[in-house]
């Protein structure tokens, strides 16, 4: 299987990414007990596949870990020369308070260590608290490491506009934001992709197709009780989807995707990934990978095989009026994190 290469994207001139990725908030556990050797096996599939692009932080358990040993690997049985051809992207995710730079070096260090790596590719930072404003001196500090060469580009994770906007006025060059974004969680319509287009900021989404939530899995299902949400991903997202609408809203959404789908041949989860892929500043979407446990490489591919027509939008749009707006129900992107 080859992607095509519309599958790919240029986001520097140092890094063409694949514009799904493989997110691995997956083997932090909540999703099943993650196998070490099957992982590995898991990953060498994926970039076989042409999926290149890893999405994954220092608290995700063992993802830094693996990314580690993977690169070995590829080292071991295909050269050096194998690195290039993959990207893999992580976070910091700090306590809030006094941010020096002996401190965020040294976490930078451990990530260094873990992934094997000299350079960290995308450095997506998150923080907690607005209120202390030391997350501007992190940054800082990260932009010094990225001048000594320890980071190749930062980013963030789960920032809203108004503290992007702040942070690219204080003169950080950030060229992408992690954040959730689906045809249930629509926010960063809103404010956030008028920003990035004005300062030249990717968008990478999550929580796309909400956990698997939007598979043909639920057509046609009754509404799940907590206890038939066995992962972390379909709790969340099952949450999310209450506060947009009902389940038979989410229903009728369902079976609007499945006559898309099946005009193209293609899954409701394809369709839900092309919409969002479509958007303005998108450079890509994160579709978690149960690494060893289920794989859905061919099935991701196909996101690549077809176009939405406006009829298509049309019809999307039909239900989607019908839901409430999660940017008054929630706030901008990232605010569920800090209510």
């Amino acid at each position: 299987m080859i992607l095509p290469a519309e599958s790919y994207f240029q986001l520097t001139p140092d890094l063409k990414i694949c514009r799904i990725l493989n997110g691995m908030w997956q083997v932090s556990g909540g999703h099943g007990r993650i196998n070490p050797q099957a992982a590995i096996q898991s990953m060498f599939k994926y970039v076989d596949a042409g999926f290149t692009t890893w999405d994954l932080a220092d608290h995700y358990g063992p993802a830094e870990d693996l990314i580690g040993e993977f690169r070995r690997q590829l080292v071991a049985t295909r050269g050096e020369e194998a690195l290039a051809n993959i990207q893999a992207f992580t976070k910091w995710v700090p306590r809030p308070g006094k941010m020096t730079k002996k401190l965020v070096e040294e976490n930078i260090d451990i990530s260094l260590r873990r992934m094997n790596v000299e350079a960290l590719d995308l450095m997506q930072f998150h923080w907690w608290e607005y209120k202390d404003s030391n997350y501007l001196d992190a940054l800082k500090y990260m932009a010094e490491l990225q001048t000594e060469g320890k980071i190749k580009h930062l980013a963030l994770t789960n920032f809203d506009t108004e503290h992007l906007q702040i942070i690219t006025e204080a003169g950080i060059k950030i060229i992408s934001n992690q954040v959730q974004f689906s045809l249930v969680d629509k926010r960063p319509e809103v404010k956030m992709i008028n920003y990035c287009q004005q300062h030249d900021i990717k968008l990478f989404t999550y929580g796309t197709v909400c956990g698997g939530l939007l598979s043909e899995k639920y057509l046609q299902k009754p509404e799940p009780r907590n206890f038939d949400l066995n992962t972390a991903s379909l709790r969340k997202y099952k949450t999310m989807i209450d506060n947009w609408g009902s389940w038979r809203l989410f229903q009728e959404l369902l079976s609007t995707l499945k006559q898309i789908a099946d005009k193209y041949e293609v899954s409701i989860a394809n369709v839900a990934v092309r919409y969002i892929l479509d958007q303005p500043s998108v450079g890509g979407v994160i579709v978690g990978a149960r690494l060893g446990l289920s794989e859905h490489i061919e099935d991701n591919a196909k996101v690549f095989s077809f176009a939405l027509t406006e009829q298509d939008l049309k019809m999307i749009n039909d239900v989607s009026v019908h839901s409430r707006d999660l940017y008054q129900v929630i706030g901008d992107c990232g605010d569920e994190y800090r209510r």
